[in-house]
């Protein structure tokens, strides 16, 4: 879960100053959530966990960055939630 964390931070750090500037989510198939549910291009920094976690794992990682001040709220998904993604918030994402 730390290598997670920290490169998630790392992500964080390099495009933008506070955690309020990035929505942090799960989903069960992360590419589909950020393109159709968020509105995530290319030009919008992004990043999420390439492989699949344990669901409770996921929901953890979430509620660590809310509770730093990240955009997003705990509870979504399913069972089959498995991964965690962030992007940096612009006016032309959705949260």
């Amino acid at each position: 879960m730390q290598q997670i964390i920290s490169e998630f931070e790392s992500f964080m750090g390099k495009n933008g100053t506070h955690y309020h500037q990035f929505y942090v989510g799960i989903a069960s198939d992360p590419h589909d959530r950020l393109i159709n549910g968020h509105g995530i291009n290319q030009a919008i920094p992004h990043i999420y966990w390439k492989q699949p976690l344990h669901t409770d794992t996921v929901r953890a990682l979430e509620k660590h960055f809310i509770d730093k001040g990240t955009k997003g709220g705990p509870g979504g998904g399913d069972n089959n939630t498995r991964y965690i993604y962030t992007y940096l918030i612009t006016p032309q994402t959705r949260e």
